[in-house]
């Protein structure tokens, strides 16, 4: 009994030991371990971060706005009867041109030359008595207060088929300047009113280009101006010139309308159609042109990342006009400066910055 009791006794001891030196063996690992991550790289701070770069250099920057416009007809109107009547005749061809004064159709006017025919006889009795009154009057055989009456007479006829010749050219319904006529309203045999559109004409071979300029670049607005603008259906640019524009600025919009004249004698455009104007603004010869993706938007304002002794600087800038890869910045930046391109969100203002490559002008 004794020996088996020692032999459990020492079995015991030697599993102690073999646990205390085992638990000590992985305390040491640790330590080893703990004491090489503390002595790796980057000892006292983050590792450099990895960006690309831009170095700003001077461009020539020709400054244009693109603005949406419409293409107008310099003149158009409705056409309507002066006067009421039904339509005897009718030469409206649809979509044709006409010449001012054209004749497009007629009112019933019998009446009224039936009435014009009796003014004109009456007007000759009328002058034959002042003729007989006339003689009688240098010999003494009426008065001249009678002579007088005769004239008046004359006088009162005459202007009476004055008005009334006015009144049957109402009944004539003419082409008002040069122009492409509508379509057709009415028919012959149709009674018409002053409210009746008989048909519209517009004058194409001059169109009026409509756009609106943004209230900051209302200076350049000059009359003579040349724009160039573009459609869908046309081929290359046009040009207009500038003929005038509104008294002020619209305060919904905070824009100046803006009209320029458009000369389509061969009538390749046509009235209503959308274009895309292309608004000159002058050129900057040394303008700071920064890639767009550099730009970093914020609440209140936009900032870059200036690269500067191997540290990221987060500096507040003023833009411009814009291309299509590219961002004038009018402030906060200097030719010659380095600005980073890549990695814009996860690097942190002050925090070491390598640089992998420059980004070369026009890539993006």
């Amino acid at each position: 009994m004794d020996c088996r009791v020692c032999k459990l006794f020492l079995m015991l001891i030697a599993s102690v030991v073999f646990t205390s030196c085992g638990n000590s063996g992985n305390k040491d690992s640790k330590s080893v371990n703990n004491r090489q991550g503390s002595g790796g790289p980057g000892r006292g701070g983050m590792r450099a971060a990895s960006a690309e770069a831009y170095i700003i250099s001077p461009e020539v920057l020709k400054t244009s706005l693109q603005i949406a416009g419409t293409l107008l007809p310099m003149e158009v109107t409705e056409i309507h009867p002066e006067v009421s009547g039904k339509v005897t005749m009718l030469s409206v061809q649809e979509g044709a041109f006409v010449r001012r004064g054209t004749l497009l159709a007629r009112l019933f006017d019998g009446d009224l030359r039936a009435r014009l025919e009796k003014l004109h006889v009456q007007l000759q009795v009328a002058e034959k008595t002042e003729q007989r009154q006339n003689d009688l009057l240098k010999i003494g055989g009426i008065s001249q207060q009678d002579y007088d009456l005769s004239v008046l007479n004359v006088n009162s006829l005459r202007a009476d088929i004055a008005v009334l010749e006015t009144e049957i050219e109402k009944t004539f319904i003419r082409a008002p300047f040069d122009g492409r006529l509508g379509f057709k309203n009415i028919s012959i045999g149709s009674y018409v009113t002053p409210q009746t559109v008989v048909t519209t004409i517009r004058q194409v071979d001059r169109l009026k280009l409509e756009f609106s300029v943004p209230e900051k670049y209302t200076t350049e607005v000059k009359v003579g101006n040349k724009v160039s603008f573009s459609t869908e259906t046309t081929q290359g640019e046009q040009q207009a010139t500038i003929m005038s524009y509104e008294s002020g600025i619209a305060e919904d919009t905070r824009t100046l309308a803006v009209h320029a004249v458009v000369n389509n004698a061969d009538n390749r455009l046509k009235p209503g159609g959308f274009a895309y104007v292309d608004f000159k603004l002058g050129e900057v010869d040394r303008a700071i042109l920064v890639p767009s993706q550099c730009i970093i938007p914020g609440a209140r304002d936009k900032q870059v990342i200036l690269y500067k002794g191997g540290k990221a600087n987060f500096v507040v800038v003023e833009t411009g006009v814009r291309s299509s890869d590219k961002i004038e910045v009018t402030k906060g930046l200097s030719i010659g400066d380095t600005i980073l391109t890549t990695g814009l969100l996860s690097i942190k203002p002050g925090s070491q910055v390598t640089i992998s490559s420059f980004q070369k002008e026009g890539e993006s």
